[in-house]
């Protein structure tokens, strides 16, 4: 099948633009046949296969040719969808908002430009994976700790400037972050903070420049290509304690965070608390195929066997404790009684042969993984997209959602999937559809499940912190305070810096003037 073309470009133009582009990098790292571009699609996708497909890719290896990249952009007004590692699976993976845009693939800039231990950060490029940090901080003895995102072959920019999460005390992968490189659409580079002295000393050191801080600007947008990004590591504890929680019944969800709040709030518990439903948790075990081969939500008995079979509850909770033993052990304490209070809340330390524990162990202590890769299995057939509402940890908030999001799920054939993490006075609620992409109703079922908690979640005062790319117009329609207030800002900076429309158009529903409904 023949790439399509970018909206509004003669194939004349278009054949010029990327002879232009090889004269930047070389004809190796431009990409318009089928077989390569095939990498940027989004293999997950509820929608249907062949759309959301590129019109080639290129892949710089500087700050400078992405300059000249970008001056190529301009002159033929081509649209560009950036990605760093590409692995922003359930969200949109590789493949660019609409057809016929041009990826600009930051995976040849992947240097981990310094590790400091003195003060404990990073200064990485965005084809850098959690992965290769990792492997990085071991080859060269370092006593610091990355905080990776479930999967380790994520990107460690990529997932801050989506806002992403994971599971040590430094899970606020945007909060630390600390220094941003970024080039305009009109090719001038910018250094965010104290990066904006030259030759600055503390550029990973303090947030804060003379001026507006400009880092959340660059997140979830279009308005600048971040090229270099400073990442706080947390210094290796003396003591780690792991611990996982099982509570039988899917109601002491509210109990559950009642407790949590003032845990988290006090830093009694300092990590992301995770409650992972039992089908998440049993998914990294088994399939569902293995207990039924029914249609439709699994019946409360086939859960009530997966529970007793794994030794699992209907909510796992995890957690972790670190620091000298003896403030371990103190703090321990005050969450062993503060749990104890829900009847049949069981503790668990060690669990042999168990995937779901050593993952998630090896997660709160900084190690990357692709364990929780292999729920994708639970289904068959690959598919699968997040829902993402933000809310409070509030045991009847909580329950509340999820006891609204289940019937939805269960009303469009599909299970429950998913879990409440707590980073400190919010909690993202994850749900994770999953289907068979195969299975062309299963897959529209999906999507049209997703659109209607988007709505309803809205509607009771939620809305998503990170989308697909197939939702993010209607999503960005729910944050309509004031008439819309918010994306009108959003437009007049995307206007005033990128006048062309050249980057990223429609992300976070975000688009240039010319393409606005």
């Amino acid at each position: 099948m023949r790439p399509p073309l970018p909206e509004g470009i003669a194939a004349a133009d278009f054949s010029r633009a990327l002879d232009e582009l090889a004269g930047v990098v070389g004809k190796t790292w431009v990409f318009v046949d089928e077989l390569p571009l095939s990498t940027y699609r989004d293999a997950y996708s509820p929608l249907a296969d062949g759309t959301l497909l590129p019109s080639a890719a290129v892949a710089p290896e500087s700050v400078e040719q992405v300059q000249r990249i970008l001056a190529i952009a301009n002159s033929f007004r081509l649209p560009i969808w950036t990605i760093g590692t590409g692995r922003n699976f359930a969200y949109g993976g590789p493949a660019p908002r609409k057809s016929g845009y041009l990826v600009l693939d930051l995976k040849r800039m992947n240097r981990i430009i310094e590790v400091n231990e003195k003060y404990g950060y990073a200064l990485v490029e965005p084809g850098v994976s959690y992965m290769q940090l990792y492997r990085h901080l071991q080859r060269i003895g370092s006593k610091l700790w990355i905080d990776p995102a479930a999967p380790a072959w994520g990107g460690v920019m990529g997932n801050a400037l989506e806002h992403g999460a994971g599971y040590t005390p430094y899970g606020d992968h945007f909060i630390m972050q600390c220094g941003m490189e970024v080039v305009l659409a009109d090719g001038q580079v910018v250094r965010t903070g104290q990066g904006g002295i030259s030759n600055s000393k503390h550029w990973q050191i303090s947030k804060h420049g003379l001026g507006p801080q400009f880092d959340g600007m660059f997140t979830q947008s279009n308005f600048g290509v971040v090229t270099k990004l400073g990442i706080w590591l947390m210094p290796e504890p003396p003591g780690y304690k792991p611990f996982m929680i099982t509570f039988p019944r899917e109601e002491d969800l509210e109990q559950i965070f009642e407790i949590t709040r003032p845990l988290k709030v006090n830093q009694v518990i300092p990590n992301a608390a995770v409650a992972v439903d039992l089908l998440w948790e049993a998914s990294a075990k088994t399939t569902r195929r293995h207990y039924y081969d029914g249609k439709g939500p699994l019946p409360p008995s086939i859960r009530t066997k997966i529970a007793a079979d794994l030794n699992l509850g209907m909510w796992n909770y995890y957690g972790a404790l670190y620091g000298p033993p003896p403030m371990i052990e103190n703090n321990w304490k005050l969450i062993e009684e503060a749990f104890s209070n829900i009847p049949g809340a069981k503790f668990h330390f060690a669990r042999e042969n168990d995937p779901a524990w050593d993952y998630r162990v090896k997660l709160m202590r900084g190690e990357p993984n692709m364990t929780e890769f292999s729920i994708m299995n639970w289904i068959g057939g690959g598919g699968h997209v997040n829902f993402s509402p933000i809310s409070a940890p509030d045991g009847a908030e909580a329950l509340a959602q999820y006891n609204l999001i289940k019937k939805r799920c269960h009303e469009f054939g599909f299970d429950y999937i998913g879990e409440f993490l707590v980073g400190w006075r919010d909690m993202h609620h994850i749900l994770m559809i999953m289907y068979n992409r195969a299975d062309e109703t299963m897959r529209k079922s999906a999507h049209d499940l997703f659109s209607l908690l988007v709505d309803e979640a809205a509607a009771a005062g939620f809305g998503e912190y990170r989308t697909h790319l197939a939702f993010m117009d209607q999503i960005a329609g729910t944050y309509r305070h004031n008439d819309g207030a918010l994306w009108d800002l959003h437009h007049r900076l995307k206007d005033a810096l990128d006048p062309n429309g050249i980057l990223s158009p429609g992300k976070q529903g975000i688009w240039p003037k010319s393409a606005r409904p």
